[in-house]
C-alpha cells in the first residue's frame, strides 16, 4: 500500500511517505544523525508549537507550511531512530482502526482515537 500527499499546487507528482522520509534523510541526514533522536525531538516541539499558532491566527499559507515542517521534523526522528514510517503506518492502520478494527472508526467518542 502506497500512501501519497496530494498533488502540489504546481502540479509536480505527488511525494508517497517512503519518498518523503528519503527526501529529508538525503537533504538532512549528517545533521540530523549528529543532533540525535533527542535534538531532533525538540525541534519536533517547536514546530507544534508553530503550527499551533498558526492554526489559532487561522492564516491558511502559514498554517500548510507549519504542517509541512512538522512532517518533516517526524520524518526525520523516523530517519534517526531506523523507522520506516510507511511501513509503521500500514502496520499500524492500514486494515482499519487499532481500537475497534473498523475502516470507519466506531469506537466510543470519549475513546482514544
Amino acid at each position: 500500500m502506497v500512501f501519497l500527499l496530494p498533488m502540489n499546487m504546481d502540479n509536480s507528482p505527488p511525494l508517497s511517505l517512503s519518498e518523503l522520509q528519503r527526501l529529508i534523510e538525503t537533504m538532512y541526514s549528517s545533521k540530523d544523525t549528529a543532533r540525535g533522536v533527542d535534538g531532533t525531538f525538540m525541534w519536533l516541539m517547536e514546530e507544534v508549537g508553530e503550527l499551533a499558532a498558526a492554526l489559532r491566527e487561522g492564516d491558511r499559507s502559514a498554517t500548510a507550511a507549519e504542517f509541512a515542517d512538522v512532517l518533516a521534523w517526524l520524518a526525520t526522528i523516523a530517519n534517526v531512530s531506523g523507522i520506516d514510517l510507511e511501513r509503521a503506518v500500514v502496520e499500524k492502520y492500514g486494515s482499519g482502526c487499532p481500537g475497534c478494527g473498523e475502516m470507519v472508526c466506531a469506537c466510543d467518542d470519549a475513546a482514544k482515537p
